[in-house]
């Protein structure tokens, strides 16, 4: 049995000395925890707990210094088939225990434990597999999150043996025939496995799922709150069986590997329901898939909900209720332009009004409102679709994305002759859209007399509110949040003179915030997702420079004088109300 997990102590210090010696505990503190120790029968860990040291991370720190095992400090774990098999779920549950690294060469399993004291466990692991074992130590509540968000797949083992024997059985013949691949698809733990993915997916909120094919694995990653993270990893030789089974409920082609495919189908489970839009490609190692989840019942948030507020919700609040004009989204892919435009139209659906969409795709299902999918292989573009509804006798009309000149000339005319429209384009500041109409041949005077409002956005992650933190940031950032801010620096210091208070009793001038990392977040330390907005009134100076074509900076400095707040100043507020961090801005902001 390796030496790792010992069964007492083997350092010379003990945990009091290690929680004083890392500033955890007082003298006085320590020295009542010892006139405790000689006068009670209660345990070390007990008597720290008494004294108010309660944090589970950092008693456990104290305790695997004091043993002299080594602390499990990454955020997640990705297991592999090799590992799965080795520790199941039942074994995990039962032990408190998850495999961690894997390394045949040396005939070595790491693990990592809440508690390395058990013995019973570390010798029937090490039975089990044949090797020697070595022993990584965590908290009982990271090792939970790690069960769970490794184990949700706990089918994948007995999936992976069942398909390993198929797999030998057909390579022995010396082919995959079409029968033999049609009783594979149908296999119970294939369909099996599809479905832990998805369900998967909607227990951790993604919006996709990545099946990807590298040399000699098949990887499955999950899009959380924007951010592409590895879940699962299958041997290669299970990457067909599982991609066909994929195609064949979304209605594509099995037997067409050379070329992109696009399909859709929909997935019901005690989770909820969604709607997958999925794309099949064709790669170096074989073909990768992306399924798009749609959440069916997920509510259409408001305005305020999104991350607007002040005097940009109030322009564009305003420029709602104007009867015609255009009002733009614009942003990249994924910064949430169409949730921003459903919010919109879902403020001013009212039975008094016919209300229009043409999409790719409908995301939301929207009561009163006439929602149609393009459909370019039967004809139906944005600009086709466009033409159409100016026959329908539309109040408002929402124009998925202005992806060409004929478009953004239909989508002025309407505007032109009475319609309110909304769009979304793909720039990165709102005063970089008027630039690039015009370079779609748009004609200035028509820009001038349609455009009612231009928003720009992307979307970051939140900061979890279960595990924020207060810290005291260097003094660089802070430099650098004054810069980007500045007179709005000023109004925030006016209106939070507490917080600033509390910064400067512990020695600094301003207080950030970041999550610590909980179970709740999966020890991300950010949950939910939030936007940073710009809103530019076309006013009539703004006008003016669309007349004289004007660049998107000029516009852009006199939207600013105007009021405009930029989108980086926007995301700095958010970080000094603790919204989400300074690096999360820096991530989507920077342009």
């Amino acid at each position: 049995m390796d030496q790792t997990a010992p069964g007492s102590p083997s350092g010379t210090k003990d945990l009091i000395t290690v929680l004083a010696e890392s500033g955890k505990l007082t003298v006085d503190q320590v020295a009542k925890a010892r006139v405790e120790m000689v006068s009670s029968d209660k345990s070390q860990l007990d008597v720290v707990r008494g004294l108010g040291v309660t944090d589970e991370e950092t008693l456990s720190r104290a305790q695997a210094a004091v043993w002299g095992i080594p602390y499990f400090d990454q955020g997640s774990l990705v297991l592999s088939p090799d590992l799965l098999n080795l520790v199941p779920k039942s074994i995990a549950d039962a032990y408190r225990v998850i495999p961690a690294f894997l390394d045949k060469q040396d005939n070595l399993l790491t693990v990592v434990m809440s508690n390395p004291q058990n013995l019973t466990a570390i010798d029937f692991l090490e039975k089990r597999s044949g090797m020697r074992v070595i022993v990584q130590m965590t908290s009982e509540t990271r090792l939970s999150t790690l069960i769970d968000q490794n184990y949700a797949q706990s089918l994948i083992g007995e999936v992976t043996e069942v398909l390993k024997k198929g797999g030998e059985e057909e390579e022995e013949a010396g082919v995959i025939t079409a029968e033999s691949m049609a009783q594979i698809i149908k296999e119970p733990k294939i369909v099996e496995i599809v479905k832990k993915v998805l369900e998967y997916a909607i227990k951790f909120r993604a919006t996709d799922v990545h099946i990807e094919p590298l040399e000699n694995i098949t990887r499955i990653r999950y899009r959380i709150d924007g951010i592409l993270e590895e879940r699962l990893r299958l041997d290669r030789q299970y990457h067909a069986a599982l991609v066909s089974r994929i195609k064949i409920l979304s209605g594509m082609k099995i037997d067409e590997k050379r070329l992109p495919q696009d399909g859709r189908f929909a997935f019901k489970s005690d989770l909820g329901g969604v709607d997958l839009r999925i794309s099949s490609l064709p790669t170096a190692h074989g073909e990768k898939v992306v399924m798009r989840l749609l959440p069916k019942s997920q509510k259409i948030p408001t305005l305020q909900e999104l991350g607007l507020r002040g005097k940009a919700l109030k322009n564009l609040e305003e420029a709602v209720l104007i009867p015609h004009g255009i009002i733009l989204i614009t942003g990249p892919t994924g910064s949430g332009k169409t949730t921003t435009l459903y919010s919109l139209i879902s403020k001013i659906n009212t039975p008094k009004v016919n209300i229009v969409t043409l999409e790719d795709p409908i995301e939301y299902a929207m009561p009163g409102v006439n929602q149609v999918q393009i459909n370019p292989q039967a004809g139906l573009t944005f600009a086709s679709g466009l033409r159409s509804f100016l026959r329908q006798d539309p109040n408002i009309i929402m124009v998925g994305e202005i992806r060409d000149e004929e478009t953004a000339e239909l989508a002025i005319q309407a505007s032109l002759t009475g319609h309110l429209v909304f769009s979304t384009l793909h720039t990165n500041s709102a005063a970089g859209a008027l630039p690039r109409l015009i370079d779609m041949k748009s004609e200035p005077f028509l820009l001038a007399s349609s455009m009612t409002s231009i928003v720009a956005q992307r979307v970051l992650r939140r900061i979890c509110d279960d595990c924020k933190i207060a810290y005291l940031p260097d003094p660089a950032i802070v430099s650098d949040i004054k810069s980007v801010l500045g007179e709005y620096f000023d109004s925030y210091i006016k209106g939070n003179s507490q917080k600033i208070t509390e910064a400067q009793k512990q020695g600094g001038e301003l207080l950030l915030y970041k999550g610590k990392g909980c179970v709740r977040c999966g020890q991300t330390g950010y949950l939910g997702r939030i936007a940073i907005f710009e809103v530019l009134p076309v006013s009539s100076n703004i006008a003016k420079l669309i007349m004289q074509r004007s660049d998107a900076a000029s516009i852009e400095k006199q939207a600013v004088v105007e009021g405009m707040m930029l989108m980086k100043q926007d995301g700095y507020i958010k970080i000094l109300e603790g919204i989400t961090t300074i690096e999360e801005v820096l991530r989507v902001a920077q342009i």
